[in-house]
């Protein structure tokens, strides 16, 4: 877990970057989204929820923060043709990406694997594993555009140790944690582009809720204080770290 990380960006840090953040309708996505407007960036907002998204928008906005858009995106349901549509319009509307941030989750509650529905299982596939490929795959090319593309898989413990209980949600987030390092080793001789994973570390979001009903939200950290690491790596000061845990 990565939460003692202290970072001041500078106030330009992100300046003319294109950067897309799933799961931007709140949580870590959201507050990630709205820090890096403020440092400069365009930020190109998905999730399945447009209203949500349009909160965020709306939020950039009101701080006088570069323009940003919105794409939603269903990554429970999505199919091939929807991720390439997707990369389609990134591509006719901003010809290259230089951040590409995982931070999209899904997440039902603990339980036995032996207790898994099927359901849950490709559910939780498709959002914290499949998209996070597709997404990279399909936005290769337009980061390859970028001086310095910056691609991070938001993780948690989960990931990064086997542990009782923690159901598909845990082997997917381990399985995504070996993806973002394969395209780490597999892309290290170009420069220009770099992977890694962060774990903010536990967050006062919905998500944390579900799996921590009794737990006094008021004792843990808002999303807004876990952003320093995630900054750090879409900006320059980063360049060249790749195939990192963090």
């Amino acid at each position: 877990m990565d939460t003692d990380f202290s970072y001041s960006p500078a106030s330009d840090l992100l300046q003319e970057r294109v950067i897309l953040i799933t799961g931007a309708g709140g949580g870590l996505g959201g507050a990630l989204a709205q820090a890096c407007a403020a440092l400069g960036a365009t930020v190109v907002l998905s999730g399945h929820t447009v209203r949500k998204l349009e909160a965020t928008y709306d939020c950039i906005v009101e701080a006088r923060g570069p323009q940003p858009a919105i794409l939603p995106m269903n990554l429970m349901t999505a199919t091939w043709a929807e991720y390439e549509a997707f990369a389609a319009s990134l591509e006719q509307n901003f010809g290259r990406l230089d951040g590409l941030v995982h931070a999209a989750a899904h997440f039902k509650g603990f339980s036995r694997l032996e207790d898994l529905e099927p359901r849950e299982w490709l559910d939780s596939l498709q959002v914290n594993l499949t998209a996070p490929y597709a997404l990279t795959r399909l936005c290769l090319p337009l980061l390859r555009k970028s001086a310095d593309a910056s691609v991070i898989q938001v993780t948690d413990e989960g990931g990064r140790k086997v542990r009782a209980y923690n159901g598909i949600y845990g082997i997917a987030k381990r399985a995504a944690e070996a993806l973002a390092n394969g395209f780490a080793l597999e892309l290290k001789h170009e420069a220009n582009l770099r992977f890694n994973t962060v774990d903010p570390g536990p967050m006062r979001t919905a998500l944390r809720a579900r799996g921590y009903a009794a737990e006094v939200l008021h004792d843990v950290p808002l999303p807004e204080t876990r952003l320093s690491r995630l900054l750090w790596l879409l900006g320059g000061d980063a360049r060249g770290i790749s195939g990192r845990a963090f």
